[in-house]
């Protein structure tokens, strides 16, 4: 083979007949022939196999092609049998042993990068098809910085697989080691660390951690400044959406479901922010984006774990009426106008898609119900407001009788100082309920 016409490669060898192969969006099950992609272009890309196209545990690796002009690249993972586990090829020998190989194989063992797949076969040389950019979107905020935070400093093996868990994910057994364990995975994964039962600063009480758990962006805010791995601002910023990235994408190779947890949680952090949203407004503009093209894969799971037809949305419906009403209270101004319309796209989608109405006014609290036997019944939409503590489940104040306060505090009522002006720290706070 001419070497002027190699491109950059990634083999995997030793993989089983018929096994489970894939590179980013792309999935096949391998011929006898398969030994790898050609063709690949600059960026990262994540490849990912599995004995067979059941229900194996999946491996997988990131890797990084450099751009620009030099000497083709040549990536090279190998499967092992034994443990089931995709790894990388360390033998320098062995690499430049396939390198001076890759006639012999080019054209009827690699098959061209691709992220579609018509009925032939892989390892098949198909005609060049109309690819599709949504794997570049999808990765637009993940870089190597950010995959050696999560699976370690493994310059173009990033791996991991469908049981590796982040240590708050791992499911703690009574009377069993883990070390023992075969639950425990070969990969821990560094998440960022989001705890969304506790959203306020240490030593916050009273109306300070109410509020905070209202509104997320103070938790939000020490996510990104201690926590984020790049130098400047705007970059730790977009490490969040980057995370949000890789989660989903490893749930939709890997079926990973720490993975699948992170991304909740990284959601459930971002959709309940309000300042934040004033304040770092290229960042949750991403976000929304990132949101839209990634629900629009979810047909391509397998099994259920992105299930948005469940009754009420599950998680994420909840959370999207929230934030809507979040961005209703911003103060007009072209920042706001942009991420509006950045909503309603979603919002179309999700209403096209899946049926989710997320305005309010779309809510009939009581009406008429025809039953199928002709029969008329008046029904109410009881809950409806009790998340938001809006309508009956509003709160209300109460002006207290000096009686009145004398029999719930025991104290005498000050005129001058008013009843509203006893301190919140005499309160006992230990049992609030911070979830408001």
């Amino acid at each position: 083979m001419d070497p002027a016409t190699q491109t950059h490669c990634v083999l995997l060898l030793d993989l089983p007949e018929r096994a489970l192969g894939g590179i980013d969006l792309l999935s096949f099950t391998t011929t006898p022939r398969f030994r790898g992609v050609k063709n690949v272009p600059p960026g990262l890309h994540f490849v990912f196999a599995a004995s067979d196209s059941s229900l194996a545990v999946r491996h997988g690796a990131w890797f990084y092609v450099s751009p620009g002009a030099g000497a083709p690249q040549v990536f090279v993972k190998r499967w092992n049998a034994q443990n089931e586990d995709l790894v990388a090829e360390t033998s320098q020998t062995e690499v430049l042993r396939w390198r001076a190989n890759l006639g012999s194989i080019w054209r009827d063992g690699l098959t061209p990068y691709r992220q579609t797949l018509t009925s032939g076969e892989s390892g098949e040389d198909d005609d060049a098809m109309e690819e599709s950019s949504d794997w570049n979107e999808l990765t637009s905020r993940i870089t190597p910085t950010l995959l050696s935070r999560i699976n370690g400093l493994h310059p173009d093996h990033w791996s991991l697989s469908s049981a590796s868990s982040a240590a708050q994910d791992l499911e703690d057994i009574p009377g069993l080691e883990s070390s023992n364990s075969a639950l425990h995975p070969e990969q821990e994964l560094k998440f960022l660390p989001v705890d969304l039962k506790r959203t306020w600063r240490v030593g916050a009480t009273g109306r300070e951690r109410t509020e905070a758990a209202q509104d997320r962006s103070w938790a939000l805010g020490e996510l990104i400044e201690n926590h984020g791995q790049s130098k400047d601002m705007r970059s730790r910023q977009f490490e969040i959406v980057g995370e949000i990235q890789f989660c989903f994408l490893m749930v939709l190779t890997l079926n990973n479901n720490s993975c699948l947890e992170q991304w909740k949680r990284l959601l459930g952090l971002m959709l309940t922010c309000r300042q934040a949203i004033k304040e770092r407004f290229s960042m949750f503009h991403e976000m929304l984006k990132t949101l839209r093209l990634q629900l629009a894969h979810c047909a391509d799971m397998e099994g259920s774990m992105f299930d948005h037809h469940e009754p009420g949305g599950g998680f994420l419906k909840p959370l999207l009426e929230k934030f809507r009403k979040a961005l209703d209270e911003m103060a007009g101004s072209k920042q706001k106008i942009e991420l509006v319309d950045e909503f309603e796209d979603l919002q179309d989608f999700l209403q096209k898609e899946f049926g989710w109405e997320l305005d309010d006014s779309t809510y009939v609290k009581r009406g008429m119900l025809d039953l199928e036997d002709g029969e008329r019944v008046e029904m109410d939409m009881n809950g409806v407001d009790e998340d938001d503590e809006a309508g009956e489940y509003a709160p209300a104040i109460v002006e207290l009788t000096p009686t009145q306060w004398k029999e719930l505090t025991g104290t005498s009522f000050d005129t001058k100082a008013g009843a509203g002006d006893y301190s919140e720290e005499e309160t006992d706070l230990d049992g609030m309920d911070t979830r408001y």
